[in-house]
Parts: structure tokens; C-alpha cells; sequence
């Protein structure tokens, strides 16, 4: 499992699958969403604007992501995602 870091207190589904590399556009995500292809703590989801907060884990293409705030060991970063 990936982890994506945020600096805020949530991210829009949208900007996280951007955020992690797996939508090179706001487009692309709002069509792989929109299909589908998106579960969220296990549940598809269809929404491009849902929130996810701290710990909310977001699947896409056969990858879990999990979502951490900055706050918790990185406090000088604003993203991070872990190659």
C-alpha cells in the first residue's frame, strides 16, 4: 500500500488519484471515477469531490492508496508519495 500525504485536513478523490500518479488530469480522473473503477474503504465510488480524510484508503488499478496528513512525521512536506 501507497501512502499519499496531504497538508490539509482532507483531499477530493480527484485530486488524490492525481496527487498519486494514477490521473495525469482532472478529466482523467472525473472518467475513471465516474466508471467505476474507484473504491473507497472498500466501496466503489462515484463521486469525483468526496473527501477522503486521514486512514480513508482509496484503490484504483489493482493499488491501494492510504491517505496521511503531514501533520503526523512530516511536517515540513506538503506531499509525499514514496516510490
Amino acid at each position: 500500500m501507497e501512502e499519499v500525504w496531504i497538508k490539509d485536513e482532507f483531499i477530493k478523490l480527484g485530486q488524490a488519484l492525481k496527487l498519486s500518479g494514477e490521473a495525469g488530469s482532472g478529466i482523467d480522473a472525473k472518467s475513471i471515477i465516474q466508471d467505476g473503477e474507484v473504491t473507497v474503504n472498500d466501496e466503489v465510488e462515484f463521486r469525483r469531490g468526496r473527501k477522503l480524510y486521514k486512514d480513508d484508503i482509496f484503490s484504483y488499478n489493482g493499488k491501494e492508496f492510504i491517505v496521511k496528513n503531514r501533520s503526523e512525521s512530516h511536517p515540513t512536506q506538503e506531499y509525499f508519495i514514496p516510490d
